[in-house]
């Protein structure tokens, strides 16, 4: 759709008025009810991501070199930051997630259901916890686990000079590198700002990055080279940060209904010709909880009778095979 010219309403006229695509990001279009035809392995109807947020210890802090304590996130659902003081019930909150949550999690997770899952990884948080560290390593190399980035600290990058965001991504890899033994191909700020993508792509090592929660299918955009890069959405409904939201869920089996409601949707449209894909925000000092791992242990069972239906795979995964069977006609081929 070409811009609205019409010059009869100068006080509300705008250079973007009428554009579908603006803005480097905004398209408001997308797949117009006509996406790729998909073909998940073993004939899929929905591609099941679980992301695994693990942040505790990257959080705003007055002992992280911070000027306030953290205000998201936790149990005290409204808290606002405390400038230039410590806030103790809150660093000890995010302390049950490193140190119970988490492994709660890696159990029904790993020992329990061996499926594979995507940890969205906060870099100075992995740094502080070998332990964790040492259990990813294994969970990768048995169940097929990926660590994504999930940026060096656990901020609002908003107002953060690119330098520093530049400085923060690099350091992030870094961390990934000697902790782990190996780079992220995914990145998740979680809270970007207008040029993350763009130093994101200047990276150069990342497959995708997931700071998008507009549609249920991997999409590509471009660098400024013209050379693709893929975006593979994220979510904030099926998430269990809405048990620290008004309104939001209130126990375990709230979460798990909604979740296999969702699960149900998708499935159908799959054998409906429109195979989709399905993430699952967690985070350790939230559904960690044990009331609220039941939920989740509910949800799990659910995945398991589906059989094949439901591919449980990491982002690394859905990007390898986006990569293979969905790469942009006329950019040359794709490396993987």
């Amino acid at each position: 759709m070409s811009p609205n010219k019409n010059t009869s309403y100068p006080l509300s006229a705008h250079a973007n008025d009428g554009l579908s695509s603006y803005g480097d990001s905004r398209d408001m279009i997308g797949y117009a009810n006509s996406p790729p035809a998909v073909i998940w392995p073993n004939g899929a109807k929905v591609a099941l991501n679980l992301v695994l947020n693990y942040e505790e210890g990257g959080e705003n802090c007055l002992l992280h070199g911070d000027n306030e304590s953290e205000k998201l996130l936790s149990e005290i659902v409204g808290a606002g930051a405390i400038p230039n003081q410590r806030h103790a019930n809150m660093e000890s909150l995010y302390d049950y997630g490193s140190r119970a949550g988490y492994w709660r999690l890696y159990n029904l997770l790993v020992k329990k259901y061996q499926v594979p899952c995507t940890v969205f990884a906060v870099g100075m948080a992995l740094e502080r916890n070998p332990p964790v560290c040492e259990s990813m390593k294994r969970a990768i190399n048995n169940c097929g686990w990926e660590v994504a980035s999930h940026g060096y600290r656990w901020w609002d990058y908003q107002n953060v000079p690119m330098d520093v965001e530049r400085e923060h991504i690099a350091r992030s890899v870094q961390i990934h590198k000697d902790v782990l033994g190996v780079r992220p191909v995914g990145m998740y700020q979680g809270k970007p700002n207008v040029n993350t993508r763009r130093l994101v792509m200047e990276e150069g090592g990342f497959l995708y990055d997931s700071d998008a929660y507009n549609d249920d299918l991997p999409y590509w955009t471009k660098t400024q080279e013209g050379q693709p890069h893929l975006i593979i959405p994220y979510t904030l409904s099926e998430n269990d940060m809405r048990f620290a939201s008004p309104n939001g869920f209130s126990h375990g089996n709230e979460f798990s209904t909604y979740l296999k409601d969702n699960l149900t949707y998708l499935i159908e449209e799959g054998r409906n010709g429109s195979p989709k894909m399905m993430s699952v925000g967690l985070h350790c000092r939230l559904v960690g909880r044990p009331g609220r791992a039941k939920g989740l242990e509910e949800f799990l069972d659910f995945v398991a009778s589906l059989g094949d239906d439901v591919w449980v795979t990491t982002r690394a995964e859905i990007a390898k095979h986006w990569y293979k069977h969905h790469y942009p006609e006329g950019v040359g081929r794709s490396s993987l």
